[in-house]
């Protein structure tokens, strides 16, 4: 049992007391009254348990990152394309990066059919991804070749966001669950994965996150 204690938000004791042998909050941390043994019960700061937290949700996507990374090395369809598929921690959670490469698209060009590969990559990790609870979020990136049409008609801001929602029916369409999806958005090229060249393939990349608690509650609020 996790107990809340103490006071108003600036009062300093306030803790969190775990499995405890009654619930005294006259008593600080470690004080046995008379006649009385002293318990087992342990007391944390507040501040302390969030920590714990994180680091529990820390190591869940360390683990869920070698879990994708296994399933990357043994299967078959995944293997081939090993050098496309780019798993990190950041700062807002776990982050897939599906890529182009030079003669290797992801999609056909200027549209948001996707290839028969990346339908493959995309149904094979979407059910590992119910392995934890967390939301996901799914970017869809170009690079910085404009459509003749220019920003007027259809640009690379409804190509991205087209991707992305076309890489969200594959992941559902493989096992993942359809409510795990918090946010789907298209960034055009103002995110480039490679700065320094515009138009390099590697830009043209879809994102999968699985986002942090910190995240979660950003998009949500």
């Amino acid at each position: 049992m996790v107990v809340l204690t103490g006071g108003p938000r600036d009062d300093a004791s306030t803790s969190i007391a775990i499995s405890g042998y009654g619930d005294d909050k006259t008593k600080a941390s470690g004080e046995v009254k008379a006649g009385e043994q002293k318990s087992d019960r342990v007391v944390i700061t507040e501040t302390d348990a969030i920590k714990q937290l994180h680091l529990q949700e820390i190591e869940r996507l360390h683990l869920l990152k070698q879990q994708l990374e296994q399933l990357i090395r043994d299967d078959p369809k995944l293997s081939k394309y090993k050098n496309q598929l780019l798993i990190d921690l950041t700062t807002e959670g776990l982050r897939i990066l599906i890529v182009d490469e030079q003669n290797r698209s992801m999609f056909k060009i200027g549209s948001a059919v996707l290839q028969p590969y990346t339908v493959e990559i995309l149904q094979a990790i979407g059910k590992t991804l119910n392995l934890v609870p967390n939301k996901i979020g799914l970017s869809g990136h170009t690079d910085a070749t404009h459509f003749q049409s220019g920003d007027i008609g259809y640009s690379n801001w409804e190509l991205s966001l087209d991707r992305a929602n076309a890489s969200r029916r594959e992941l559902i369409a493989g096992g993942m669950a359809q409510d795990k999806i918090l946010r789907v958005v298209g960034l055009s090229s103002s995110a480039l994965f490679n700065p320094a060249d515009p138009y390099d393939p590697n830009n043209r990349r879809i994102s999968i996150i699985v986002m942090n608690r910190e995240t979660e509650e950003s998009v949500s609020h």
